[in-house]
């Protein structure tokens, strides 16, 4: 653990961020140290969707990175449903792969080399979507499309879990929450440069928007369902029912 530990805090972008092979082999540990709350999140986002999951049906991870959202899921519902992980990345494919063997093996899990924004995953019918953290990273231009297609491919009653990066409602109350964020941070050990370099390598491609606006997609894409579980300064996580 020390290892990885240190390999997230060093591991300083060149350039453009890209989930290349050593972000994937840090990417557990930087996601502690870089979300708040990380594992309430998490925990929150299982239990509460575990509430809409029916039998047999499917249940979706949109950029399912190294699967750590859909993992207990698999683990224990195993052949009772259809599970699908969709994600771009080659080296957290490979992840993926090894990680779910056994149920690829079985027929029961799927892992798609599926980029969102040339479509959706077809005949899925699913009970769960969960997109962690994921829309964030696709362009403001198709986030329409991909929420309409989530709503489309969920059966009645099921639950769309989104959980993203936001903006605050104005500059100055932005400010402050980025502030508490970035001093997050530092206590979980980043140094300035790495806070800067990861600032600067995310530009244009992580691209947040408001809750406010966040709510509206969902709503304008059929969700007239939806509350917000959870919030800490600029995250913040909604489950939308259709």
């Amino acid at each position: 653990m020390e290892r990885v530990a240190e390999a997230s805090i060093g591991h300083l972008p060149e350039g453009r961020w890209s989930f290349d092979q050593d972000v994937t082999a840090c990417f557990d540990d930087m996601l502690e140290r870089s979300i708040p709350q990380y594992e309430v999140m998490r925990a929150a986002v299982g239990s509460l969707a575990k509430r809409f999951r029916v039998p047999k049906t499917d249940i979706v991870d949109l950029g399912a990175s190294r699967g750590e959202a859909i993992a207990p899921f698999v683990e224990e519902f195993g052949a009772g449903n259809r599970f699908i992980a969709v994600e771009v990345s080659e080296p957290m494919l490979a992840v993926l792969r090894e990680r779910f063997h056994k149920g690829i093996e079985g027929g029961f899990v799927k892992v798609r080399d599926d980029d969102l924004r040339n479509g959706f995953p077809p005949s899925v019918r699913a009970s769960v979507v969960l997109c962690v953290l994921t829309l964030q990273f696709v362009p403001i231009e198709h986030r329409q499309r991909v929420v309409r297609d989530i709503f489309s491919a969920l059966l009645p009653g099921g639950a769309l879990l989104l959980v993203e990066k936001v903006l605050g409602s104005d500059a100055e109350l932005d400010a402050a929450m980025v502030g508490e964020y970035l001093e997050m941070k530092r206590r979980n050990g980043y140094s300035e440069e790495d806070i800067q370099r990861k600032k600067l390598s995310l530009e244009g491609v992580l691209v947040p928007l408001t809750a406010e606006w966040n709510e509206t997609l969902l709503r304008r894409c059929g969700f007239s369902r939806l509350d917000c579980f959870w919030r800490w300064m600029n995250f913040a996580g909604w489950v939308a029912v259709k």
